[in-house]
């Protein structure tokens, strides 16, 4: 098993109330945990090296989703940045 550290300095949201930042980051990692586990993960991560900064496009948010909701959409959308 090979161990991923992700670390994000930094994550900007606009339009979403300052108190709900906890529970979208609570979706990103719960779905980032989920997205990299894949079997083909680590090796894309090790290929990328380090990424100084990465912009992720494209994230659903439908009208009314939760922010922990968005926060899975961010976490998707990295996985669609890293896959192949």
């Amino acid at each position: 098993m090979t161990r991923v550290i992700v670390h994000i300095d930094c994550l900007v949201l606009r339009g979403f109330r300052p108190e709900d930042r906890h529970a979208v980051g609570q979706g990103l990692q719960a779905e980032l945990e989920r997205v990299l586990s894949g079997r083909d993960a680590a090796s894309r991560l090790r290929g990328m090296g380090d990424v100084p900064r990465m912009q992720v496009s494209g994230v659903p948010a439908e009208k009314g989703a939760s922010p922990q909701r968005v926060g899975e959409g961010v976490a998707q959308g990295i996985g669609r940045e890293i896959s192949p």
